[in-house]
């Protein structure tokens, strides 16, 4: 008997994209791993919302998440996230419910406040920056046209009303855990970028939780970037393709999915090899016992109740041998 047990595992996908291979291409992988996902028993399959980001090619999240839902069978597909300021709640609304139509009791809406973007792409898809203040406000507003008609409203999301599209806040700092509180839904921390407030956003959420009409009491997903492979040592080497990602964001370099090097000592300053390891401070990287321990340890210090990793390894075969190794983990 294991803690991870009663740990649900998920999937956050980026549909990583090799500079040299077709859209098409890449999205057939996330396909083929969203498919060996479901076969293996993991519970959720997300897609981010980025965008003007070559080597990144989930901007339009709601089409990726009907496309994975109708080429697999069980698991639970959805937003991680919809960057709600970049889009009208009604559109939005009206996505999520058609999705839900079309795959009932399968369709996740998990909610941002960034941008996904830069300030010139954020202008580009008309994003009004003021809108992130009313975050909240809007929020409300998609609950609203999400649930039952109350008669009276003028404007009513059809699709979309009444589906209940189970809805979550996604965040990386203290805002969203404490709204994510006070509307009493459940948080998701992205943990596999910004691992600076985890403990503090975990607790004012689980400290500030008002229990609602969907939850009562708080469900944790804490994001991670995983890099599981049969050994220690050929794990810390696939690890330098999300190293070299990273470092290639933090230089405003386009983000291709690069294969792993020896060694990075060649590729990074000093000060670039603090910032990546400050970035990737969650990451588990290692061999199926050191994975595993890992995990456990995560989940006695913060009593998550479910994982959603990140798996960005440059050959497919790496990152499906991945999965497998993470199904194991619960029975070994």
């Amino acid at each position: 008997m294991t803690v991870l047990n009663n740990i649900h595992f998920s999937l956050l996908e980026l549909s990583p994209m090799k500079e040299h291979e077709t859209v098409s291409q890449t999205l057939a992988n996330s396909v083929a791993y969203a498919q060996q996902a479901d076969e293996l028993g993991f519970n959720r399959f997300w897609m981010a919302e980025h965008h003007n980001m070559p080597g990144i090619v989930c901007a339009a999240t709601s089409v990726l998440i009907g496309h994975i839902a109708g080429q697999t069978r069980n698991i639970r597909v959805g937003a991680g996230g919809v960057m709600l300021p970049n889009h009208p709640p009604l559109i939005v609304a009206e996505q999520f419910g058609t999705l839900e139509s079309l795959y009932p009791g399968r369709i996740d809406l998990g909610l941002g406040r960034a941008p996904g973007s830069d300030h010139i792409t954020s202008r580009a898809l008309r994003r009004d920056e003021r809108r992130a203040e009313n975050f909240a406000d809007e929020v409300t507003e998609l609950q609203s046209l999400l649930g039952p008609s109350d008669g009276d409203s003028p404007v009513r999301a059809i699709p979309g009303e009444n589906t209940n599209v189970p809805i979550w806040l996604l965040g990386s700092s203290l805002y969203s855990a404490q709204l994510a509180a006070k509307k009493g839904l459940p948080y998701a921390f992205a943990g596999h970028f910004a691992p600076r407030f985890l403990y503090d956003a975990i607790a004012l959420y689980r400290r500030e939780f008002k229990p609602s009409a969907v939850l009562d009491k708080p469900y944790v997903m804490l994001g991670l970037p995983v890099v599981a492979a049969d050994t220690d040592q050929q794990a810390q080497h696939l690890a330098t393709t999300s190293k070299q990602r990273v470092l290639a964001l933090l230089r405003g370099h386009a983000l291709w999915l690069k294969p792993p090097v020896t060694s990075m000592d060649e590729l990074w300053s000093e000060q670039e090899q603090a910032q990546v390891d400050n970035f990737l401070g969650l990451s588990v990287v290692g061999s199926p016992v050191t994975i595993k321990h890992k995990l456990e340890m995560i989940v006695k210090e913060l009593g998550v109740d479910e994982f959603i990793f990140t798996n960005d390894l440059y050959h497919s075969q790496d990152r499906h041998r991945a999965l497998e190794i993470l199904s194991t983990l619960k029975s070994s």
